[in-house]
């Protein structure tokens, strides 16, 4: 099997994303534990992964463009909903994500505890409805073609 680099960066910017999200569960964890400088440090390790998934994502989207979906076409309208509500959750977590951040920075912990459990659970699942799209993309099925809007 041949890798494109369309592949290779999609599996890299889809571990960024696992190892983000595994930050973020080990950040709840230590603060569950009351260890609170271990979660922040867990917490700012997510967000760096997070964010190198973001660089990495529009890197190849800009330079070598979007793979489209190539599995059955009965399948298509399904994975067309799925990628629309996996993107509207990955417009929504950063949102979250840097709102929990200030209330903590602004020492507001009881806005920042009550919104951060919501943020987690979005970021979880925009992680693992993004892993299903890669999965979707490039493993289960062969992938569509490659097309860029950039060029």
């Amino acid at each position: 099997m041949q890798v494109s680099i369309s592949m290779l960066l999609a599996t890299v910017s889809t571990s960024c994303t696992v190892t983000s999200a595994i930050c973020m569960a080990a950040g709840w964890v230590a603060i569950k534990k009351k260890k609170v400088d271990v979660h922040k440090r867990l917490m700012w390790l997510s967000v760096f992964f997070a964010s190198l998934f973001f660089v990495l994502y529009m890197s190849r989207t800009v330079l070598i463009g979007n793979t489209a979906f190539g599995g059955p076409e009965s399948l298509k309208t399904a994975y067309n909903v799925f990628l629309a509500v996996h993107i509207f959750l990955t417009i929504l977590s950063p949102v979250l994500v840097i709102t929990t951040m200030t209330f903590a920075y602004r020492k507001r912990f009881d806005r920042h505890k009550r919104l951060g459990r919501r943020a987690a659970v979005i970021w979880f699942v925009t992680a693992i409805t993004g892993v299903l799209v890669y999965l979707l993309l490039f493993v289960i099925f062969p992938p569509g073609p490659t097309t860029n809007h950039f060029q």
